[in-house]
């Protein structure tokens, strides 16, 4: 199939580009950044926008800047930015490692951080990277920027509090501390497929016990997040089988699973209690 008729704008400045946006937003008016989401839905008809404002001619949106404090990721920062280290924190190697993971090499090479984000589907490896670092979300629009926490950025399934006129205009994920341990695990039925379920984890040492620990969790209820009851079940605690499967066991009881016609609720609570373990024996690697 083709997409319906729809009018492309494109912009050279953000300036240009909010301004655009305002007007054509209560026409289902939708930004293109990578397209690697969009363009698909398009093609059978899902979406049918009848404005793109083409952001990839405006100047700024692909920066990728570490502060020493947090690293900000601008619109148009491709997926494939993350192949190698973007950042000597080891936020910069979690990056590069959850990338990998992320669809295929084509896809990589077009598809935007910031654009996952803004799709917001519940397997998306971005969106759980955001909601387990507590990443900040900047919001524009012609009225002015606003920053989101990622706890209260994601609204259900594909679904966020962006308004229909606002930009996701950067993503701001907090450095890791130079200790900090990191684990990712997804399941699929094949490489490259939709996670089942996926888990990054991320914690700190002190004095041989786990300290600060991150446990993310998506692709098993509509919206990813943090989950702390496993959380609970690290934090003082040394690293050890015991303990990841205790997490394990907390991350699957905690959830409400999603249902669908590969899985159902049973299915979904073993396979979170796998991917947490997994995700947390990966950190000791």
């Amino acid at each position: 199939m083709k997409p319906a008729p729809f009018v492309r704008h494109v912009p050279r400045t953000l300036d240009e580009a909010l301004a655009t946006l305002a007007e054509v937003a209560t026409e289902d008016g939708r930004i293109l950044a990578g397209g690697q989401s969009l363009v698909p839905i398009m093609a059978f008809r899902l979406a049918k926008p009848t404005h793109l404002v083409d952001i990839n001619e405006v100047e700024g949106l692909d920066k990728l800047v570490d502060d020493g404090k947090t690293l900000t990721i601008g619109a148009c920062v491709r997926h494939a930015a993350f192949h190698t280290p973007v950042t000597a924190s080891p936020l910069g190697a979690l990056l590069s490692y959850v990338a990998r993971h992320i669809a295929h090499y084509p896809i990589r090479m077009r598809g935007t951080f910031c654009g996952s984000l803004a799709h917001a589907d519940p397997s998306s490896e971005w969106c759980l990277t955001s909601a387990t670092l507590d990443a900040v979300m900047v919001a524009k629009s012609i009225k002015g920027a606003r920053e989101i926490k990622a706890a209260e950025f994601f609204d259900g399934i594909m679904s966020t509090v962006l308004k229909e006129d606002e930009l996701l205009a950067e993503v701001r994920l907090p450095l890791l501390a130079e200790d900090a341990k990191f684990g990712f695990y997804e399941f699929s039925r094949r490489a490259g497929d939709f996670a089942m379920s996926a888990s990054l984890v991320t914690y700190r040492l002190d004095g041989g016990k786990m300290t600060d620990a991150h446990v993310g969790l998506g692709g098993a209820e509509p919206s990813p997040r943090r989950i702390p009851e496993a959380e609970a079940e690290l934090n003082g605690k040394a690293p050890s089988d015991a303990a990841f499967r205790a997490a394990g066991e907390a991350a699957s009881a905690a959830i409400e699973p999603l249902e669908d016609h590969q899985t159902d609720a049973e299915y979904r609570r073993d396979l979170v209690k796998a991917v947490v373990r997994r995700a947390l024996e990966h950190s000791l690697t």
